[in-house]
């Protein structure tokens, strides 16, 4: 598929026009197809902050909505592409092709599969246009494909998490295709396999269900998960399962730990309350090693079961947010009251607390917001706290 001159120069100065509105002026453009610039526009709008390279190309195509909303940013596919190089590498359910542009400037050959047939013909103007020389374009089922294909370097699957029905999916035996059942074949034609799952899914869970994971990669992006990564490689039943929990915000935070390290390891828990306050970022809090934190880091643990940590002195290599504790109470009356005395909005958090912000925030009669940030949890000795914090 590819723009007409005449369409690209209309979507180059519609491009911050509102896309309902344009849609329904069809009769002033009588030599433009409007339903299709319009689709154009829209999806140009989500790629200048998901996909700005290639967003700043005017001939690049874009697909429908959905296949905007599904595709990876730029962001994450460039930390994909951080992780691997080579000569071949193949992506089985390549869809819009961010992942695999990306990726393929690492290697000398790379494959695009896809089913649909739209996709791919978008992606072969696409790659032309990006200049991806060494992509070469197959529209058939990733299956098929996988069956007949030599060995590679690098696969990578991202198999479908809707159900016919259209709802999401999280389970790893409920995506297309069944990732579980083609495994073995998946090791078989691949040095190393990248499954890109469903951030939602339990880690012990994929733990259990696949047999060859070497390491797993937990992305998120401005403090939200983004991408849960598998890769698995063949002859890994001796390998110690490698967790990275990346967080790509203005520099890229990554804090690694092993399965055995985090089960063998004992929390260092505080005994009081340190001058500065630590909550772990996203990536953490999903993959977990909260207890290999205090072993790398200077802090400690709020209790065993409270994922705060806090130290006297700043560790500015924490990865996660950092603040300066101002005050501390209990949820007696008084305390709370000469605690926020003056304050009518706070940023409130909980963390193995028996309430909801919704709740505690109405309790406390306070608007969301402002400088200030509170966090109810229990500590060391099973107490209740409201801790007062502004940020370092």
């Amino acid at each position: 598929m590819v723009l007409s001159d005449e369409m690209v120069d209309f979507v180059s100065i519609h491009k911050d026009d509102d896309v309902n509105k344009l849609a329904l002026q069809g009769s002033r453009y009588p030599d433009i197809d409007i339903q299709m610039a319009a689709r154009q526009i829209s999806a140009r709008q989500i790629a200048a902050k998901k996909i700005p390279l290639w967003n700043e190309n005017s001939k690049v195509v874009f697909p429908p909505h959905l296949s905007m909303e599904q595709c990876s940013s730029q962001q994450t596919a460039l930390y994909k592409a951080s992780i691997f190089s080579g000569e071949s590498f193949v992506d089985l359910t390549s869809g819009l092709g961010v992942d695999l542009f990306f990726i393929s400037r690492n290697f000398k050959f790379a494959d695009y599969v896809e089913r649909q047939e739209l996709l791919c013909d978008i992606a072969a103007n696409n790659m032309k246009i990006l200049g991806a020389d060494n992509v070469e374009i197959h529209n058939t089922d990733a299956i098929e494909f996988l069956k007949q294909m030599p060995h590679v370097d690098l696969i990578m699957i991202d198999p479908a998490r809707r159900s016919r029905s259209g709802g999401k999916t999280v389970m790893i035996s409920d995506c297309e295709p069944d990732i579980i059942g083609i495994e073995e074949l998946l090791v078989d034609k691949g040095d190393k396999v990248m499954v890109k799952l469903s951030p939602m899914l339990d880690i012990t869970i994929a733990l259990k269900e696949l047999k060859h994971i070497t390491s797993i990669h937990v992305v998120s992006v401005n403090n939200e998960c983004k991408e849960l990564l598998l890769i698995l490689e063949r002859n890994s039943a001796n390998k110690s399962v490698e967790i990275n929990c990346v967080n790509i915000s203005n520099k890229t935070d990554k804090f690694s730990f092993t399965m055995e390290s985090e089960s063998s390891a004992t929390s260092i828990i505080a005994e009081k309350m340190g001058a500065y306050l630590y909550e772990p970022n996203a990536s953490i809090m999903k993959g977990g090693g909260y207890k290999t934190l205090t072993k790398k880091f200077e802090v400690k643990k709020l209790s065993v079961n409270t994922h705060l940590y806090t130290s006297d002195e700043l560790v500015d290599s924490f990865p996660g947010r950092k603040f300066k504790i101002e005050g501390i109470s209990s949820f007696s009356g008084k305390e709370v009251k000469a605690l926020l005395k003056g304050i009518d909005k706070a940023n409130l958090t909980i963390r193995n607390f028996p309430s909801s912000v919704n709740d505690l925030r109405k309790k406390l009669k306070l608007k969301e917001g402002g400088d200030m940030y509170l966090f109810a949890t229990t500590i060391w000795d099973n107490s209740k706290v409201l801790i007062k914090c502004s940020k370092t």
